[in-house]
């Protein structure tokens, strides 16, 4: 369950660059540092030039630890971590769940902010998969059988109205055949060579613009005849919160169907936009708790990788893995974690103010929390 805990203040993006060093008092006035005025050095220095140099340092380096409406920030965050480097080093503890013993085969049906996440200079996800035994594949724009009447490759559709139109579709026969026989790459990343067999694994996940969900959250949830969003796009105005639950609960049936295949649910990532922000908690707070009450089975599994991307460390090129405040969904004290701190609805790692692709800091603090619970998930599955 979720847990929301009082206001307090929102890390993003206040703190900016500290590497003030000794010499900033040398740069040329309009630099980086714009407050300091230039110091030509001549040589030799006189006494009172070296003292008034040290104490324009000693101001300069003070503005640059107190934000704009003076008060002193906390900027220790900035010694703890820093901007993702490399690939992501998944901790394992005595609490952990295993990986796989043996290479399992997975597929992930996505575009940018998936193929983002996956590769092995931003997300990282890819190897972590590839260390834990999890064999990738991928599908992306232009994949697949064509999905109507237009010749639209399925793979260029993967809105939340979409998801019908893969599992329960006319050709959603024809769709998931190729899902699970698919061993091939469609981005740039590391991984393991699939064994033979099918997908057993199939992962999908929508992009941000489908958190600009439209309605109310109390809306009454239309029966699937009924409902307009069947095979729509996100930028429709059937794009609400209850025709998403709706499209979600009819996909419980082919799920149901199948229980040789375990389904990996990702919530699309939040938006700067603040206009439909709550719509988006409120359906990917339901999926967590709500969703699947009733399922007979263990092969379907919700990571909400939104609620992941609501915090930072301090700001977008900072992320807050591991902390112990913040919002998150991970495997934490030996238990599943869902928890939001921080009463924020839209993204703290947004690329820039006109792209809400994830940053990579972002990217990797999902993959930390996300693949331990994978094999929590994964493993309760198999072991019955």
């Amino acid at each position: 369950m979720g847990v929301i805990l009082p206001d307090h203040h929102d890390p993003v993006d206040s703190v900016q660059d500290h590497g003030l060093a000794a010499t900033a008092a040398l740069l040329p006035a309009n630099s980086i540092y714009p407050n300091i005025p230039a110091i030509p050095m001549r040589a030799p220095l006189k006494g009172w030039a070296v003292l008034t140099m040290l104490l324009l340092i000693l101001l300069a380096s003070l503005a640059l630890c107190t934000d704009r409406g003076g008060e002193e920030m906390d900027t220790s965050w900035y010694e703890e971590t820093g901007p993702a480097d490399g690939p992501v080093t998944i901790a394992v503890t005595g609490d952990s769940p295993p990986p796989p013993p043996e290479p399992v085969r997975l597929i992930f049906i996505h575009h940018s902010c998936g193929e983002n996440w996956l590769a092995d200079w931003n997300g990282g996800l890819a190897i972590a998969l590839r260390d834990s035994n999890y064999a990738v594949s991928d599908t992306n724009y232009g994949w697949g059988p064509v999905a109507d009447s237009e010749g639209t490759p399925i793979g260029d559709l993967t809105d939340i109205g979409h998801w019908w139109t893969w599992f329960r579709g006319l050709r959603s026969g024809e769709i998931m055949e190729q899902v699970y026989a698919e061993s091939g790459q469609h981005s740039e990343y590391s991984r393991l060579e699939p064994p033979a067999g099918e997908n057993e694994i199939i992962m999908f996940k929508s992009c941000f613009p489908n958190s600009a969900l439209q309605g109310r959250p109390g809306d009454p949830v239309p029966s699937i005849a009924d409902n307009p969003l069947k095979g729509e796009a996100s930028w429709t105005e059937y794009h609400t919160v209850a025709n998403a639950k709706g499209i979600y609960m009819d996909l419980r049936q082919y799920f149901q169907a199948h229980p040789d295949k375990f389904f990996v649910v990702v919530t699309a990532p939040p938006v700067s936009d603040p206009t439909y922000a709550a719509n988006a908690r409120a359906l990917n707070t339901w999926l967590v708790d709500d969703w699947l009450d009733g399922y007979p089975y263990r092969n379907v599994m919700v990571f909400d990788f939104y609620n992941v991307l609501t915090t930072n460390g301090g700001n977008r090129e900072v992320s807050d893995v591991n902390r112990d405040t913040g919002n998150h969904h991970r495997w934490w004290n030996g238990a599943v974690q869902h928890v939001v701190q921080v009463r924020r609805d839209t993204s703290a790692y947004a690329s820039a103010r006109d792209d809400d692709h994830p940053t990579a800091a972002g990217n990797p603090k999902a993959t930390a929390e996300f693949v331990p619970l994978l094999n929590h998930y994964y493993g309760e599955w198999k072991g019955g």
